[in-house]
């Protein structure tokens, strides 16, 4: 029996040449004018943030110290309940305003200074992509961040200063209402995403005419999943230190 044709990777955008500099001069030329970036915690290394899950070096490992019952219980959200304290004492070293985004996290606020910006998804929660000057509007933090907080029990927000005080002290925050833990508004395991998350991405990822994906290891869902999402035409760039886990 005749093997099945080969099939061939058309895309429009690039004019079919699959190269770096064809996504470059795509980007200039006006042919791309949607483009999703998805980032991941390999964009932040380099700033300086340990990542989560390099042995001997990732967050989880250095976390010992802690007597956690396992390391991803300092953002389980029923431990947190119990015993807030390592995670306030995390939340010390990775406060914003103790590092600086990397040329990385510009590239996507330059994508928005050119109006090709659709939007910028990222895992990480150090809110560098904002501190970089992407707006708002362009950024959908996947997990939260440390940029707003509020209590566990009645969700009332927090004031900013009070909880960073609170955190650079090695105090546990409360709720001026009901006096209540206060937790940075970061998805922990066991909550759900932010409902922004799932409604942006439904109606962005149809219309990506560009997809690039940094820094990221595509393992944890539902984030991993948005890369199949785009049109079969869309082009996909990855940059990243190894080969990633293909997304179902």
């Amino acid at each position: 029996a005749a093997s099945a044709p080969e099939r061939v990777y058309r895309c429009p955008a690039l004019r079919d040449e699959l190269t770096l500099g064809a996504v470059a001069a795509a980007l200039r030329d006006g042919r791309c004018r949607n483009v999703v970036v998805m980032n991941g915690a390999g964009l932040s290394t380099a700033a300086g943030i340990p990542d989560f899950r390099t042995p001997g070096t990732g967050l989880y490992d250095n976390l010992e110290k802690y007597n956690l019952p396992q390391p991803e219980a300092v953002f389980d959200i029923d431990y947190f309940r119990s015993n807030p304290k390592p995670f306030y004492t995390l939340a010390k070293e990775l406060y914003p305003g103790n590092y600086a985004p990397t040329r990385g996290h510009y590239f996507v606020r330059l994508l928005e200074q050119h109006g090709v910006l659709l939007r910028c998804y990222t895992q990480n929660i150090d809110t560098l992509e904002a501190e970089a000057g992407v707006s708002r509007e362009r950024l959908v933090e996947a997990h939260g961040s440390f940029a707003t907080a509020g209590c566990i029990d009645c969700d009332a927000d927090a004031d900013a200063d009070d909880v960073r005080a609170c955190v650079m002290a090695g105090r546990v925050a409360h709720c001026a209402k009901c006096d209540g833990v206060v937790k940075s508004r970061i998805t922990f395991f066991g909550e759900s995403l932010p409902p922004r998350f799932f409604a942006l991405a439904q109606q962005d990822f149809p219309r990506a005419d560009l997809l690039i994906v940094i820094g990221t290891s595509l393992k944890v869902r539902p984030f991993s999943t948005l890369v199949n999402h785009v049109d079969e035409h869309c082009p996909r760039v990855l940059v990243n230190m190894e080969a990633v886990c293909t997304a179902t």
